[in-house]
């Protein structure tokens, strides 16, 4: 029985030709569809994850409502600091970068998100969210089921020793965690320049198809060499000379959204980015640290923004944050807030439904201490499958959820 080309890919390798490379650069460049292709510009998804459970009370503030100060004595927000959104709720003083999206009309604020009777473990809850189900086990991450219909590549942006979320499992391949596009590079067994040199004439040449008839799997082999080669070599060189339209600040969150700004506007036709931010298990002490977490992720995202805007790319890039569970609504005697529920997300883009989406939750009502949730977090899932990314939300959250009214038009 002759090889099938899954066989040949199984047992074989580019250090055949002397050459050492990530396993996930073969297949991006299998995958990637050329920048002239119908697909290579679709839509595209960045999700960032907000780690520790962000307060969602003191990110968008309901300054209007009196029970608010009285919830907050120390970590209370005057009205007059807020970015006001309308006339009931506004951001956090230290969110400028975000606030001034609302006049791009490229900032939606989705108000009390979460799910039935939720849990307050961190873990438990994080997996919930990227699960998209409360069943165990969980075998499969929401975005993973959706890559299977996608057919894109994605990545996950990470930080040192950080693993790919579970978000993400599921996929038809796995999917890359990649701290720096220097992991692209390709790297030649030989020693010195000249054998180096050399050697990627020898490479180059093996990889690229010459004129003539040849058998279907060599002319396979060849072309997805060719196709990894130059992939990796046009990572190496953005890497290199990617300058962004608008500056980015210094921070964790920054460095992974312009690495993902590169992958973006290198049009390897990637539609699914991941990344994390931690910090805000904010128990004690809140006001300073969450303050600085806040204007971190407002300013790296607003940024990640206007550089692919001024790209061309306002209308295809949609960022979504989301954190396990907001935070208890009355402070704590620590000067500060322990675990809760119902938080808002962001959604950031040329297409989302500017302003306020939902209401704000109830000071007055609330659950055991708890904000209680009027949107079911995988509602905006399914706004989010169905009108941005293409995918049927019934497959991948395993039933009909009404979707958020989060996209404009």
């Amino acid at each position: 029985m002759s090889p099938t080309r899954r066989d040949f890919l199984k047992g074989s390798s580019m250090v055949a030709w002397g050459l050492t490379v990530p396993a996930f650069v073969t297949r991006t460049a299998l995958a990637a569809k050329d920048a002239a292709t119908p697909g290579a510009k679709d839509t595209v998804l960045v999700v960032v994850q907000l780690t520790g459970g962000n307060d969602g009370l003191n990110t968008v503030i309901p300054f209007a409502d009196e029970n608010y100060a009285k919830l907050r004595p120390t970590l209370k927000i005057a009205k007059d600091q807020v970015k006001k959104v309308n006339d009931k709720i506004g951001l956090h003083p230290s969110m400028n970068g975000l606030a001034s999206l609302l006049e791009d009309n490229a900032l939606c604020v989705v108000q009390g998100v979460g799910y039935p009777n939720p849990t307050q473990s961190h873990f438990d809850s994080m997996d919930i969210w990227q699960a998209a189900q409360r069943e165990k086990p969980y075998t499969e991450g929401w975005l993973g089921k959706a890559l299977k219909t996608i057919n894109a590549p994605a990545f996950h942006l990470a930080g040192d020793n950080e693993t790919a979320p579970l978000a993400y499992a599921g996929a038809p391949v796995r999917v890359p965690s990649v701290t720096s596009l220097e992991d692209y590079q390709l790297k030649l067994a030989a020693a010195s320049g000249t054998d180096q040199k050399q050697q990627r004439a020898i490479i180059e040449g093996a990889a690229n198809p010459s004129a003539g008839n040849r058998p279907n799997l060599l002319d396979f082999v060849q072309r997805t060499a060719n196709s990894t080669y130059a992939s990796s070599r046009r990572l190496a060189e953005i890497g290199k000379n990617y300058q962004p339209k608008v500056p980015y600040p210094n921070g964790r969150l920054a460095d992974r959204l312009k690495l993902a700004a590169q992958l973006i506007d290198a049009e390897l036709g990637a539609r699914v980015f991941y990344v994390s931010i931690d910090g805000f298990d904010t128990h004690a002490g809140q006001a300073l640290p969450h303050a600085n977490l806040l204007r971190e992720v407002s300013d790296a995202m607003t940024a990640f923004y206007k550089d692919l805007a001024a790209r061309g790319h306002k209308d295809r890039l949609l960022m979504m944050t989301f954190s396990e569970f907001g935070r208890r609504a009355k402070e704590n005697g620590s000067k500060g807030t322990d675990h809760g529920s119902a938080a808002p997300m962001f959604l950031v883009g040329g297409k989302v439904k500017a302003g306020a989406v939902g209401d704000h939750p109830s000071l007055a009502e609330l659950e055991y201490g708890n904000l209680k949730h009027s949107i079911d977090f995988r509602q905006v899932y399914a706004a989010v499958l169905d009108k941005w990314l293409g995918v049927d939300s019934r497959m991948v959250l395993g039933q009909q959820y009404k979707a958020a009214e989060v996209f404009s038009g």
